[in-house]
Order: C-alpha cells, then sequence, then structure tokens
C-alpha cells in the first residue's frame, strides 16, 4: 500500500497548487510532508518498480528548506503561491547548491554551478522549493543521432513515458514524465523547438513555450541565442499559469527580456472558464505526415473531437486556414551556428578543475569515452565544428533575419491578420518549429487518449507575448473537457 505520509485530506497525487495552499494554511498538510511524499513516490516509481527514470538528482537540503518555509508560513503567511511548493528542474538549468548541472553530459558530471539561474533566482523569492533536476535529451538535443530515443542521456539514461511503451517526447523529457507521474507539483522544461510542448503532448500535460524573453534565460545551458526559452509544464492550466508569473521579469543580462512590457503579470486573472465565447480560432489540418515527428502521432477523430468541443463551447472556428511559410525549407543552419557558440561561450566560463572548456575537448572526451558517452554513435557536434566563426558568417546572418520575416510576417502574423484571430490551433504539435523560430508562445492541452492508450494533445499558438488570450483559451477548453488522467504507475506497465 503506497504511503502517504500524512497527506491524507486530499488527492495528493492530483493536487493542484491552489489546493494545496489551502491545505497548508489550514495545517492539514505541511510542505515537508509534501516533499516527503514526492520523494517516495520518486523512489517507488521513477527508481523502482516501472523505473520512469525522470529524476537526475535529489535536492539533499529539500527537507531543511520545506521546514523552514513551514515556519515561515506561521510566523509571517504564505510568500506567495508557490511557497512551500516543490517543483522540478530540467537539468540544464543551473542552480547554486548541492546538485550538478550538466545536461545529461557525462563530461559535465561532476559540475556544480556557483550561480542560481534568473528563474531559479524568482522561485526561491516566491517560497517554491527545489525539489530535484530532471533527465533530458543530452544536450538539449544537441547529440541525436538517428537511433538515439528523445529522453536520453548519458548520465540519466532513458526516460519512460509513464503512459507505456510510447515516444516519451523531448528534450524537456524528465520534466514532463515527472509531472505526469506526480514526482512533483510543477516542472521547468526548456525549448529551442518543440522541447516543451512534445513531451507536454505525450504526457497528457499542459506546457506553455513562452514568448521568447518572457523568461530570462540566464543561468541555462544554451542551444539558440534567438529561440531558447524555458517554460513551465503542470497538470493543469491554472498551475501552469501561476508557475508562468513566478518565473518571469526583467533580468539586464539577458537583452531579450528588456521588451516585455509587463514583466510581473498575474496569469491567473486570465483564468476564464468562457473563455472560448466569441473567441476566433483558426484550424491549421494542411499537415503532410512527415510533420509529425512520430509515427502515430495523430489522430484525426479526436482532432474533429476538440474542433467540435471548441464551436459548442462559444468558439468561432475557422476552417483550414492557410499559413504561408509553413512548408517552406527553413534555414537550419542557423540553429547550427548559434549552437557552436553559445555552446563554446558556455564551455569557456566553465571551471578550471572540469576536463572541458572547447567544443573540440568535449568532442575529444565524448571519443576517449566512446562506450558511455556515444552509446549511440552520436556525431551532431562534430558537425557544429565545422561551422567557422558564427556571428560573422553571412550565411548565418541573412538566414536570421529570413527566419524572422518568414516565421512572423509570412507565418503566424499573417495567418493571424488575414483571418482576424486569436490563436491558431494545430494538432499536436507540429507547429511547435514555426512559432520557434518566430519566438512566440504556444500552449499544449492535452485532448484525449488513443484506442491503445496513447496520450494525444493539441496546441493553441499565438503572436508575441500573447500568453493571456492563450491561457484563456486553453482554460476554458480544458475545463470543458477534463482530458487529463493519471497513468496507472502499478498496475498500467
Amino acid at each position: 500500500m503506497e504511503h502517504s505520509f500524512g497527506l491524507t485530506k486530499l488527492n495528493s497525487e492530483e493536487a493542484t497548487i491552489l489546493e494545496l495552499q489551502d491545505a497548508m494554511n489550514k495545517g492539514e498538510v505541511t510542505s515537508r510532508e509534501l516533499v516527503m511524499y514526492y520523494m517516495y513516490r520518486i523512489a517507488t516509481f521513477d527508481q523502482s518498480g516501472p523505473m520512469i527514470n525522470s529524476i537526475m538528482e535529489i535536492n539533499p537540503d529539500a527537507i531543511f528548506i520545506a521546514e523552514a518555509l513551514d515556519q515561515e508560513r506561521k510566523l509571517l503567511g504564505a510568500r506567495s503561491p508557490l511557497h512551500g511548493v516543490p517543483v522540478l528542474l530540467k537539468g540544464n538549468i543551473e542552480t547554486n547548491d548541492k546538485m550538478h548541472t550538466n545536461a545529461g553530459a557525462l563530461a559535465l558530471e561532476n559540475h556544480v554551478s556557483s550561480r542560481d539561474a534568473f528563474l531559479v533566482q524568482k522561485l526561491r523569492n516566491a517560497g517554491a522549493i527545489i525539489l530535484g533536476k530532471t533527465n533530458l535529451t543530452e544536450w538539449a538535443n544537441g547529440m541525436s543521432s538517428s537511433i538515439m530515443w528523445a529522453g536520453y542521456s548519458s548520465i540519466g539514461g532513458q526516460t519512460k513515458n509513464p503512459y507505456g511503451d510510447y515516444f516519451p517526447g523531448g528534450s524537456s523529457t524528465g520534466s514532463g514524465a515527472s509531472v505526469a507521474a506526480n514526482f512533483a507539483t510543477i516542472a521547468v522544461g526548456t525549448e529551442t523547438s518543440a522541447s516543451i510542448l512534445s513531451p507536454s503532448v505525450q504526457n497528457a500535460i499542459v506546457g506553455i513555450k513562452p514568448t521568447v524573453g518572457l523568461i530570462s534565460r540566464s543561468g541555462i545551458i544554451p542551444w539558440s541565442n534567438s529561440q531558447d526559452t524555458a517554460g513551465p509544464m503542470a497538470r493543469t492550466v491554472t498551475d501552469a499559469a501561476i508557475l508562468l508569473g513566478a518565473l518571469t521579469g526583467k533580468d539586464e543580462s539577458d537583452p531579450a527580456t528588456w521588451k516585455n512590457e509587463h514583466p510581473n503579470m498575474d496569469y491567473t486573472a486570465f483564468l476564464d472558464k468562457d473563455g472560448l465565447i466569441n473567441a476566433t480560432i483558426g484550424i491549421f489540418r494542411n499537415v503532410a505526415p512527415e510533420k509529425y515527428r512520430d509515427i502515430g502521432e495523430y489522430d484525426e477523430r479526436l482532432f474533429n473531437d476538440a474542433v467540435a468541443k471548441l464551436k459548442d463551447s462559444g468558439a468561432t472556428v475557422i476552417e483550414d486556414i492557410e499559413i504561408p511559410s509553413f512548408y517552406r525549407e527553413w534555414e537550419h543552419n542557423k540553429m547550427n551556428f548559434e549552437f557552436k557558440h553559445s555552446i563554446e561561450h558556455y564551455l569557456q566560463s566553465l571551471p578550471a578543475h572540469l576536463p572541458i572548456h572547447t567544443l573540440n575537448e568535449l568532442i575529444e572526451w565524448n571519443e576517449q569515452n566512446t562506450e558511455k558517452a556515444l552509446k549511440y554513435g552520436q556525431d551532431s557536434l562534430k558537425y557544429q565544428l565545422q561551422l567557422d566563426n558564427p556571428l560573422k558568417n553571412q550565411k548565418y546572418i541573412l538566414e536570421s533575419i529570413t527566419d524572422l520575416y518568414y516565421s512572423q510576417n509570412m507565418g503566424i502574423d499573417h495567418a493571424l491578420q488575414k483571418y482576424g484571430l486569436d490563436t491558431i490551433l494545430f494538432p499536436s504539435y507540429v507547429g511547435a518549429d514555426i512559432c520557434a523560430k518566430a519566438g512566440y508562445p504556444s500552449i499544449a492541452v492535452p485532448a484525449g487518449f488513443q484506442d491503445n492508450g496513447r496520450a494525444f494533445g493539441i496546441t493553441f499558438a499565438g503572436t508575441a507575448f500573447s500568453e493571456p488570450a492563450l491561457i484563456r483559451i486553453a482554460f476554458a477548453y480544458e475545463q470543458k473537457t477534463k482530458h487529463r488522467r493519471m497513468p496507472d504507475l502499478i498496475g498500467g506497465r
């Protein structure tokens, strides 16, 4: 029988942030009990039993931090809705504590950061408890090979989908699986293209990939300067909105955050159960099979059901909208140039005792430790090494502005303006790439389960800083459908 660790007066497995706050304020449960309960579940289901393998490390000070926050609540009250709430962080987010920040790479196995990422400072100030680090696709998919599955890292191994033997999504795989399996209340992922949306769809949770610049990237191991962002992953739109509000803010060291006119917005203000009434939603259906990143990802019946529910809930639905640039051949070298520059810059900043400080040293180290570091023959890093002088390369400069023009002016913005839309609905997360290149937000929400038990999701996308509208629409859809359901970790795998 599963141990409750004192959590007998609320549905601890699916408890939301607001339910937890109410219970803690009433003295029905403590933050300490909550941390212990999640640690028990991690030990039982993540590191044993079905072996979901979503957690890279546990914060050894989590219980102490929880006890201090419990005492603070009694004396001063709660700091915010996140006071005493455990949160997990993707393994590429720096924390100035006893945990490592290594992006899943063996060469960085012993790296302990000397700083908190800006978003981690925000979480600590809000009273959240950093419970641990989650597994990820190594280097946020910078190592990928044709036979290496998403969610694999040399340090963390392979993360599994809690719902069964299905694609787990990547690269924020551990963050997605851990939230789905109730190993924490909420988690933070990062996305360059689809890395929050993909595991959210595959694990029947809510994931928000925000506008680039809404959340500071300082203290996150980088991939692409133009596309990187962190974002919330949660079991409900409400929890995702609360976490998003806590993560945002202007950071003097990240110029992308300077353009946000409302850096401290309360996104719970947009949780409107009638939010679909008078909303105008464009349905993008013209998706070729190759645009789906995994076989069996699309379910036409479930997508049609989602569209029907939008109509029934009062939305104006415009079918078969066109996005002119959706099928263009994107300049993928831009991403490679940015990866090389970003990783070189990051490695050069690492402490002297670590074995690598350049991309070339990383490649050599991996080749010297092939059996452990290159289990699947990953060779993507070698390609990046061939790119010279990224920041003055003519192709990179032209591709950077070309990407923005076609993803924004001839992409998302074009469709929104042409059809008078509040949002675009994509099946699964097929719109992730164009939204990522535009730096625009998307929110993934559960849309049911296929006949074989695999989760299916949909994605609402919009223009820059349209998170309020996306949250309003996604919340209303979620409340009308209630598709989220727990995975059966005891008998289902």
